[in-house]
């Protein structure tokens, strides 16, 4: 799993994921999340905005992030 640090209490689900490098840009992450390719908490998500919060985990193309929020 990897630590994905943000420094907000949350991140939308697009930019968490370029956050963690898993995606070059965001609408690389706008395409992938709307094909249902991206899971958050075991749940696949096809809503971009959804809300990251602290010790939410996020699966995308085979590997697990989670959100450690520092603020």
């Amino acid at each position: 799993m990897i630590k994905v640090t943000v420094n907000t209490d949350f991140i939308k689900l697009q930019q968490f994921l370029k956050l963690a490098n898993a995606v070059s840009q965001g609408s690389d992450a706008k395409h992938f999340i709307l094909e249902g390719m991206v899971s958050v908490n075991g749940d696949i998500c096809t809503m971009r905005g959804k809300k990251i919060y602290d010790g939410d985990t996020v699966a995308f193309n085979g590997e697990e992030y989670i959100a450690v929020m520092e603020n």
